[in-house]
């Protein structure tokens, strides 16, 4: 396993037009479906079945919460009968969470937007950061409603059990 801090930023924005997504340089879409194991207090452990290009990778992940906005992350490589057996162990009180992600390089960093087939109207954007304290940007092209990174509804594994539904005028 390569273990890592992972520093990140959450927000929600308003779909985006993801023909648009696609044609921006270097843009690299992964479908993912992203199960939750059963794991202790404080740990969530997840597979991921990754498809792109016709290709499938499996990865097994384990990650702690440092704080708000990072984590330590755990990550490895599965076989395909690695990730099978690991799916016996999901967790029950949580379905497998479906999703495209476009891997976007912008400015130095790479924009992480993940559109899910239970909303419309809107998707999430994350962005990894070095420090905590590090400002980001984004694109003019992406409606920004709010960040997201401290809300834990909008973390997938919460995603995997309930999904919120609010209004995202930006009125929170």
């Amino acid at each position: 396993m390569k273990g890592h801090f992972e520093t990140e930023h959450k927000w929600l924005i308003r779909m985006p037009d993801v023909r648009r997504l696609s044609r921006e340089p270097g843009c690299i879409r992964w479908d993912i479906v992203q199960t939750y194991l059963a794991s202790p207090n404080g740990v969530t452990e997840r597979v991921r079945s990754i498809g792109q290009d016709g290709q499938t990778r499996y990865v097994h992940t384990v990650k702690r919460r440092v704080s708000v906005l990072t984590s330590t992350e755990d990550e490895r490589d599965l076989s395909p009968e690695e990730y099978a057996a690991l799916l016996e162990r999901a967790d029950p009180a949580r379905r497998a969470v479906e999703k495209t992600r476009y891997r976007i390089p912008w400015k130095g960093r790479l924009l992480e937007i993940d559109i899910y087939p239970f909303w419309e109207d809107r998707a999430i954007l994350e962005i990894e950061v070095d420090e905590e304290s590090e400002s980001v940007s984004w694109p003019e092209w992406l409606e920004v409603v709010r960040e997201v990174t401290g809300d834990g509804r909008y973390r997938n594994a919460r995603l995997a059990a309930a999904v919120p539904m609010d209004d995202i005028s930006g009125d929170t």
